[in-house]
C-alpha cells in the first residue's frame, strides 16, 4: 500500500513536459525510438520504481531485466527513509537552523538565523563574515543558496528585508576548503555526499560520492554540478564524472584537475566525524550527509533524512550492476 500511494504522489506532481524532453535526449542516445523509450519509461516505474530521471541516469535503456533488478531507483531509496527514519524525528533534519544548532560542534562555521536576529546582529556578522552563503531553510539540490560579499551588502536593514521576502532565512560563513578540494572548482565548496546507516551499534557508509562545481557558487547536480562515486574506504575516486546533460570529465573542464584518481584529503577523519555524528539521532539512521573538507578538517553542511543515492553510469564504470544487493546485505528493506 505504502507503495502505491508513493506511486500515484509521484504521478500527481509528474512534469510531462520535462519527461518528454528526456526521452527523446534518450531516444537520440540510444537511436531508438521515442515512443519505445516512453513506454518503457512507464514500464520502469511501475516495476523497478524508477523515475524518469533514473531511467536517464542510470542508463535503464541499456540494462536487461536481471540487471535493473539491482538498480536503487527512486523508489527503492524512499522505502528505507519511510521504514526507518520516524516522521516526528525528522524535523532535525530537514529544518536547518535546527539541525545547525544540533550539531553545531561540527560546523566549522558560524551561521545567523535572520528571522531571530536583529539589523545590528546581522551587521555584526557580516562584519566578522566578509563572504556568507545565504539559505532558503528548506532548499533542496543548491536552491535559494546565494552568495555575497559584506562590501556588496549596501544597506544591511534593506538586506535583511530581502532575505526574509526570500526566505532564505539562513546565513552562514563561507568555508575555505582545504586546498586539495578547492583545486577542482575553486567557485564552489566541491563536497562529499556520504550515505550512512546506524544498525544500533555499527555505522555503515553505504556510499560515498564527491560533488564538484563547474564554474558555478554550488556544485549540486541539479545546477550545474558533477559527481563521480568514489572508494567508500579510501578516498579515491577511481572514474570520470558526470553531469546532468551525460557529459563525462575524467579530467576537471575549467581547472584541469584530474577527476580519475583524485584523492579526497582528511578522509580518514571524514569517516572519524560520520561514525560520531550518525549516532546523535539513533530515530533518523540513514541520513545522507554532505560533508566538506576544511582547511583544518571536515566539516558537516547538512545532513538529508531522504537522501537519493548516487549510482555511476554503466558506460562511465562498464559494469551493469546497481547498488541494491550491496544495500540490502546491511538495510533489511
Amino acid at each position: 500500500m505504502k507503495r502505491i500511494r508513493h506511486y500515484l504522489s509521484r504521478l500527481v506532481t509528474l512534469d510531462v513536459r520535462n519527461m518528454a524532453v528526456v526521452a527523446k535526449a534518450v531516444a537520440k542516445e540510444s537511436r531508438r525510438p521515442r515512443i519505445l523509450i516512453l513506454i518503457d519509461m512507464v514500464w520502469c516505474s511501475i516495476v523497478y520504481q524508477a523515475g524518469y530521471l533514473d531511467y536517464q541516469e542510470f542508463e535503464f535503456w541499456s540494462l536487461s531485466a536481471a540487471e535493473r533488478r539491482t538498480w536503487i531507483t527512486s523508489g527503492n531509496a524512499n522505502e528505507i527513509v519511510v521504514k526507518y527514519n520516524q516522521r516526528e524525528y525528522r524535523e532535525w533534519f530537514w529544518d536547518k537552523p535546527r539541525f545547525n544548532e544540533r550539531f553545531r560542534e561540527y560546523l566549522g562555521r558560524e551561521w545567523l538565523d535572520v528571522r531571530e536576529s536583529t539589523t545590528a546582529e546581522l551587521e555584526a556578522f557580516l562584519a566578522r563574515n566578509p563572504v556568507i552563503m545565504a539559505k532558503r531553510i528548506d532548499g533542496m539540490s543548491g536552491a535559494g543558496v546565494e552568495k555575497h560579499t559584506a562590501d556588496s551588502v549596501g544597506d544591511v536593514a534593506a538586506f535583511r528585508e530581502r532575505l526574509l521576502a526570500d526566505k532564505q532565512y539562513l546565513v552562514e560563513t563561507f568555508l575555505v576548503q582545504h586546498p586539495t578540494m578547492a583545486s577542482l572548482s575553486p567557485t564552489s565548496v566541491n563536497s562529499l555526499r556520504m550515505i550512512t546507516f546506524f544498525d544500533g551499534t555499527d555505522v555503515h557508509v553505504m556510499e560515498a560520492v564527491l560533488r564538484m562545481g563547474n564554474g558555478a557558487d554550488v556544485d549540486n547536480y541539479g545546477r550545474g554540478g558533477m559527481y563521480t562515486v568514489i572508494d567508500e574506504k579510501t578516498g579515491i575516486a577511481h572514474y570520470g564524472a558526470f553531469d546532468k546533460y551525460a557529459n563525462t570529465f575524467t579530467v576537471h573542464p575549467k581547472s584541469g584537475t584530474s577527476i580519475v584518481g583524485f584523492q579526497v584529503p582528511l578522509y580518514d577523519e571524514v569517516l572519524s566525524t560520520l561514525d560520531t555524528v550518525a549516532r546523535i539521532v539513533p530515530q533518523i539512521p540513514y541520513v545522507g550527509w554532505d560533508v566538506a573538507i576544511g582547511e583544518h578538517g571536515p566539516v558537516i553542511i547538512e545532513g538529508n533524512y531522504n537522501t537519493g543515492v548516487f549510482q555511476m553510469k554503466p558506460s562511465l564504470t562498464g559494469s551493469k550492476i546497481g547498488l541494491l544487493p550491496k544495500f540490502r546485505a546491511v538495510i533489511d528493506f
